[in-house]
């Protein structure tokens, strides 16, 4: 089986549809997982993904806020969820292939503008949601596994437009990289995208606030496609596009996609 798998922060699916109807008639990814849906699920609007061929979906929705979901024309099964250091909140689903791999979409938490797990309640459980993953993965062991979602990390230096500017920036401090580098190893999970594009700088968000995104390019790639290390070698084609940051009314954030041959 090959297919092309794409994941990106829609930042409210019911808003931006007509940008989901886009990248699915323009690019036709096989698999494309959201987050940041902002919708209940049965307020979700399928019917124009079923026209395209989308007829598969797995989601789990939050009135308003998180939300993900998986929209695939190849057929998928429910894998479930977890509610990762008990928040409440709808930041993973997971959905099965035929071929048993098991596809995890993850919504992690942004954690705030303060990285002060002490003064910052949302730093905390940021930290506690990458602790839960880390130790999900230890027990669970994970094979024949993508990962993919809005990390809300840059881990690399050259995942951010200045790293000696944002080491204080939440999403590129120490102890963020440090939390999720011990949630990756725990997987044994092998970051796709950077396999595929070892080196110089990639980004997949760029702030609303900039007054021309485009040409400042202060990117940060909080954005990932991870696979454990067991089917890593059956990954290629890894590219964000991001021309979609610059379409009408975007989301802040450009799809990532990669390819696998299983």
């Amino acid at each position: 089986m090959t297919f092309t798998l794409a994941t990106w922060n829609i930042n409210s699916v019911r808003l931006r549809e007509p940008l989901v109807l886009k990248l699915l008639r323009q690019e036709a990814p096989d698999i494309l997982c959201l987050q940041e849906c902002k919708s209940p699920a049965e307020r979700i609007p399928v019917a124009g993904f079923e026209a395209l061929g989308y007829r598969y979906r797995v989601v789990r929705g939050q009135k308003g806020y998180n939300g993900v979901m998986i929209l695939s024309r190849l057929p998928l099964e429910d894998a479930g969820d977890m509610d990762l250091a008990a928040l409440g909140q709808a930041r993973h689903v997971a959905g099965r292939l035929e071929n048993g791999v098991v596809i995890h979409n993850f919504y992690v938490p942004a954690g705030g503008d303060r990285p002060d797990p002490e003064a910052n309640e949302k730093f905390a459980q940021k930290l506690d949601y990458l602790t839960g993953m880390r130790d999900w993965f230890h027990a669970e062991k994970p094979q024949r596994a993508i990962l993919v979602g809005d990390l809300n990390i840059a881990p690399r230096e050259d995942d951010v437009w200045n790293h000696k500017s944002l080491l204080k920036i939440v999403s590129h401090t120490p102890v963020e990289v440090e939390h999720l580098g011990a949630a990756q190893d725990a997987g044994n999970w092998v970051d796709i995208t950077r396999q595929d594009i070892p080196e110089g700088r990639l980004y997949s968000w760029w702030s609303y606030r900039a007054r021309d995104w485009d040409a400042a390019d202060k990117g940060r790639r909080l954005d990932h496609v991870w696979a454990t290390s067991d089917i890593a070698g059956a990954a290629h084609g890894s590219r964000v596009l991001r021309a979609a940051r610059g379409w009408e009314k975007p989301s802040d954030h450009a799809p990532v996609f990669a390819s696998f041959d299983l």
